[in-house]
């Protein structure tokens, strides 16, 4: 089959882009390497949708962020994934810190963002009571948010598939070759082709590029992160802020949208397999955060990870651009970093527009369908409307997660539901089974168990995030 595009890499970018060229009578594709979408950067970040005052103005990453964070609200409820406009407070503790919060102030305006604001420290604390007394002053941007990054992702891609999209998990990338004016994509056993081509890989987007003749260097920036129990949910509103550096936005600490704690990250620039968490930076982490909100209650934290961030050797801005090498059917997207979850629906926007420059007919559909509904839909509803979906599948009463209340009812949608759950990791992404405090301890036998019925397989077959991750190494008995 010849595929109008193929996109390749299934993150938070490659998910939106997918959807949106879904509108359109397109055939589409979209090859992810690892057995799920959402495996890279997109499912360990700090959740956040930046108000934009942060990139410099006139860059593709400033011009990005400001048409993506006026987006969210919308797109999350189309696709029915949980969005809190939680606003945000970057910190001064010192005079000179407060002229870095001034220029922070003029560079959103420059940026053209409204709802920005410089306050004092007795504003700030009268706002969040657990603050610091050392804070001096604060930029307060009411525009910002919280987001899910993952379920969004999946959303995306769910709802593209729901509208005729594939999607070809396990799939990585291996060569890039043209046959005519096409573009012949291998993995060393399947190959796939397409039209049009473009490269959303993330962390490796400088590999696929140089599979289309082009030269880029992806470095990978480490952050940790410590997640607290749903009790510390409330200890902030807003997600705080100190002020940057050149390393970053620096630590941070925000509630999330499920009603955790989470503060960090760390950035180390490390090897792109780095995957651990480390005694020192999450030390880091708690030290630096404290200074924010001294009284955090790390008896509560229930677990921790780390994030790579893939930035770009050769710009500090985002590269959107035709291959140099393939001609202008091919697209790259490299460094694509923060800003770049609260980016990603107007890059969506940026990049349909270049394929239809490059000669990509774009007919709308007159069948599209926008929504979704989240396989983590049934949590979110009222005790009345659980109960009357209990009365019509009993599955949706049988409780799998004590900890976050998930049923079977949920799990098995979300096994089936596109684009569906194969590993245990996939499940307690799309419902949060084993999110809580005791971390699967409970619901991690019961969701194997599932996964092997649903899916036909042996329960030693069944993995926590694919590849040799076996949850069970065999029958005892």
């Amino acid at each position: 089959m010849l595929y109008d595009v193929a996109i390749i890499g299934g993150g938070v970018v490659g998910g939106l882009l997918l959807r949106e060229l879904s509108r359109f009578d397109l055939s589409l594709v979209l090859l992810e390497k690892e057995n799920d979408v959402a495996m890279g950067a997109t499912k360990a970040n700090s959740a956040i949708v930046h108000g934009g005052f942060d990139p410099v103005p006139g860059t593709l990453k400033a011009k990005m962020n400001a048409q993506g964070v006026t987006m969210y609200e919308s797109l999350c409820r189309e696709l029915d994934v949980p969005y809190r406009n939680n606003g945000s407070l970057v910190l001064a503790f010192s005079e000179e810190e407060a002229v870095s919060v001034r220029e922070l102030y003029d560079r959103g305006i420059a940026n053209g963002i409204e709802g920005l604001s410089v306050i004092t420290g007795d504003e700030a604390r009268a706002l969040e009571p657990a603050l610091a007394e050392t804070v001096v002053s604060a930029l307060r941007c009411t525009t910002s948010g919280i987001v899910c990054p993952y379920e969004l992702t999946f959303g995306a891609i769910g709802n593209a598939m729901d509208n005729g999209a594939e999607l070809r998990r396990d799939f990585a990338v291996k060569s890039i070759t043209k046959s005519g004016k096409n573009f012949v994509i291998s993995d060393g056993e399947e190959d796939v082709t397409a039209r049009f081509v473009v490269n959303c890989a993330g962390l490796y987007a400088d590999a696929v590029a140089a599979m289309l003749g082009d030269s880029y260097t992806v470095v990978a920036k480490k952050g940790e992160y410590l997640i607290f129990d749903k009790t510390e949910g409330s200890t902030v509103s807003h997600t705080i802020f100190q002020v940057p550096t050149k390393a970053g936005k620096g630590i941070l600490v925000t509630p999330t949208v499920d009603g955790n704690l989470m503060i960090g990250p760390t950035s180390e620039r490390t090897d792109k397999m780095d995957g651990e968490t480390t005694a020192e930076g999450l030390s880091m982490v708690r030290t630096t955060a404290c200074k924010s909100v001294p009284k955090l209650n790390f008896k509560k934290v229930i677990t921790s990870f780390s994030g790579l961030r893939a930035s770009c050797a050769q710009s500090e801005d985002f590269i959107m651009e035709y291959s140099g090498a393939a001609g202008n059917h091919a697209i790259n997207l490299v460094g694509i970093e923060s800003p770049g979850l609260t980016s990603a629906p107007a890059i969506a926007i940026y990049v349909r527009n270049m394929l239809e420059q490059a000669g990509l007919v774009l007919k709308e559909k007159q069948d599209f369908h926008p929504n979704r509904v989240s396989a983590h839909h049934f949590s979110r509803l009222s005790d009345e409307e659980k109960n009357a979906i209990v009365r019509e599948n009993p599955k949706y009463g049988h409780v799998v997660c004590f900890c976050e209340k998930i049923t079977e009812g949920e799990v098995l949608e979300a096994i089936h539901k596109n684009p569906g759950a194969t590993s245990v990791d996939g499940v307690k992404r799309r419902t949060r089974a084993g999110m809580g405090s005791c971390q699967g301890g409970f619901c991690a036998p019961v969701v194997t168990a599932l996964l092997s019925r649903e899916l036909g397989i042996p329960e030693e077959e069944v993995t926590k995030f694919g590849g040799k991750s076996k949850m069970l190494l065999g029958k005892a008995r």
